[in-house]
């Protein structure tokens, strides 16, 4: 169901399909990546649409002094024939404020992201081919403390279902599933539970993860710590799922979103060295890690 468009955004929208034709001024970042701008640039009296291009998988927007609209241009390093395959997520930093952010396809808008809207960690994520993202400054008294910004990802459609499943979210993975994630996933290492924070408000809870042997990590999440030399880091999962501290080590696989980790299969580390030794007999382990 479409949402329509605020009052103010008419005139806007009048002239969209001109502005993507080539009649808007196009804002390039200087890293491709992250994109800062301000309001103050506009003339008050005018109601400037701005086009942004960025061409990275992650990065960030900042739009200080939202006035008018921002249309954000994503245009990944892929051939353009793998956008259908692509899923894009946002997550709208904790203090945004003074815009909506709107999916647009066609001249035609689809509430994302209401001005004030306050949920913590949320994310928002659809097909690259459903639309693009459209920024509109919403009417402000004082617009000089307002501040619209988001982070933004692109993933291939299979591992955005893994971060954002609804169906049995907290569900133990199949032996295949494991074996699969253990090749698969962005981080993956035999740890022990050391504490669990729920986070009532977020609705997640982070699990405090000491570290035996790290096999493979995307980013440096998990370090070493102070002069024991112990290696350390937090992966986040839902609170619904009731993860609490406990005895013995696990396998812990996941994928990195937004810059945290987040858990995938997590079974013990027991469990995983009987499946994969038994896929390994039978020839049908996907890879090869080591599990001792």
């Amino acid at each position: 169901m479409r949402s329509a468009p605020a009052a103010g955004l008419l005139p806007l929208l009048l002239g969209l399909r001109l502005l993507l034709g080539g009649g808007a001024e196009a804002q390039y970042s200087s890293d491709l990546c992250n994109w800062k701008g301000s309001g103050l640039t506009h003339e008050s009296h005018k109601k400037d649409v701005e086009q942004v291009y960025l061409r990275c998988s992650e990065g960030s927007i900042e739009w200080m002094y939202p006035t008018g609209a921002l249309i954000v241009n994503l245009r990944p390093n892929t051939s353009p024939a793998s956008y259908k395959h692509l899923t894009v997520c946002i997550k709208p930093f904790k203090d945004s404020a003074g815009a909506n952010i709107y999916l647009e396809k066609t001249g035609e808008l689809k509430l994302l992201v209401r001005d004030g809207e306050r949920s913590p960690s949320k994310v928002y994520c659809f097909g690259y081919d459903q639309g693009g993202l459209f920024v509109e400054a919403t009417p402000q008294q004082d617009i000089s403390r307002k501040i619209t910004g988001f982070q933004y990802e692109l993933m291939s459609r299979g591992i955005a279902s893994d971060l954002h499943t609804v169906s049995a979210p907290c569900r133990p993975c199949s032996d295949t599933e494991v074996l699969l994630a253990v090749c698969t996933s962005d981080f993956v290492i035999r740890g022990s539970i050391q504490d669990v924070t729920n986070e009532a408000e977020e609705q997640e809870s982070v699990i405090h993860v000491g570290v035996n042997k790290l096999y493979r990590q995307k980013s440096k999440v998990f370090q070493l710590t102070g002069e024991s030399g112990n290696w350390r880091g937090q992966i986040k999962t839902l609170l619904e799922c009731g993860v609490r501290p406990g005895d013995g080590d696990f396998l812990f696989t996941g994928r990195m979103h937004f810059g945290e980790a987040r858990l995938g299969c997590a079974p013990r580390f027991k469990d995983f060295q009987r499946m994969y030794r038994e896929a390994k007999d039978k020839g049908l382990n996907p890879c090869e890690i080591g599990p001792d």
